[in-house]
């Protein structure tokens, strides 16, 4: 009796279980992975041709490798699933930086979307972004008003380019939030130039400023440098962001908050 194929939904998953253990590895054997999910040769090549193909890793002969970090930051529906419960703590600690009837710049950083959830339910609110998501997010949840900031669309499903940076700069915020790519002793880094520009124009905006970033983005680099975190009024980080890189942090002054994550969530 022939096998029942399964579900795209669940095929779809295996796959990124895949990535993840591609991920968390750097690189493995091709047989060692068909072992480890049980499933067929050809089923790990069609499944590993199809991470490839959306530029989620590198099919080499025999093996896979994954890209650094930084490439996988262009794959917004991978972005959103990874490291959900260091999000969800930094954005616990986010909120608390905001006030009811106080206007919000949010960037498009997935790393921000819990907070847009908690800012949606609050009514007197103004929120500004470039992000698609995080519109809909705060939109449907009731905000007060969101401005979305128009320009040029791209796989971040966000908008970028000079369109956007000069509505934002028409604009002005209590408080804005942002992430970071990349993070290395304090210096900030973006592989894309436009949005390296518009987080140091988020900084002009806004009254405070406040860096959300994750363990994951510390230690890394990217081609555009484009500040240093000292330019922020708060920084946020999960406890498990390397000691070195929070005592970095420090040096510059700036107020460094650590959020606590729950060892019994998924990340």
């Amino acid at each position: 009796m022939p096998r029942t194929r399964p579900p795209d939904a669940a095929v779809e998953q295996r796959r990124q279980s895949i990535l993840r253990t591609v991920i968390e590895l750097g690189e493995v054997r091709i047989d060692d992975l068909t072992a480890r999910f049980d499933v067929s040769l050809m089923t790990m090549h069609r499944d590993l041709d199809d991470l490839a193909e959306r530029k989620l890793l590198r099919k080499l002969r025999g093996r896979v490798a994954a890209y650094p970090a930084l490439t996988m930051e262009t794959a917004k529906r991978f972005r959103e699933g990874l490291h959900v419960a260091h999000k969800e703590a930094l954005c616990a600690l986010a909120a608390a930086e905001v006030a009811d009837g106080q206007t919000v710049f949010l960037d498009d950083s997935t790393t921000l979307f819990p907070l847009a959830r908690v800012l949606a339910g609050l009514e007197r609110l103004v929120v500004i972004t470039n992000s698609l998501e995080v519109a809909r997010i705060v939109g449907e949840g009731g905000c007060g008003e969101v401005f979305l900031l128009g320009g040029r669309y791209t796989e971040f499903d966000s908008c970028i380019g000079p369109d956007t940076l000069a509505a934002l700069r028409r604009l002005r915020a209590d408080v804005g939030f942002v992430s970071a790519t990349a993070i290395a002793c304090g210096r900030l880094y973006h592989p894309v130039r436009e949005y390296a520009e518009l987080k140091e124009a988020a900084l002009e905006i806004a009254e405070r400023n406040v860096l959300v970033v994750d363990h994951s983005k510390f230690g890394r680099t990217a081609t555009h440098a484009y500040g240093e975190a000292g330019a922020y009024d708060v920084v946020l980080v999960d406890d498990e962001t390397p000691a070195d890189e929070i005592e970095a942090l420090r040096a510059f002054g700036n107020r460094v908050a650590v959020a606590r994550v729950r060892t019994d969530q998924g990340s």
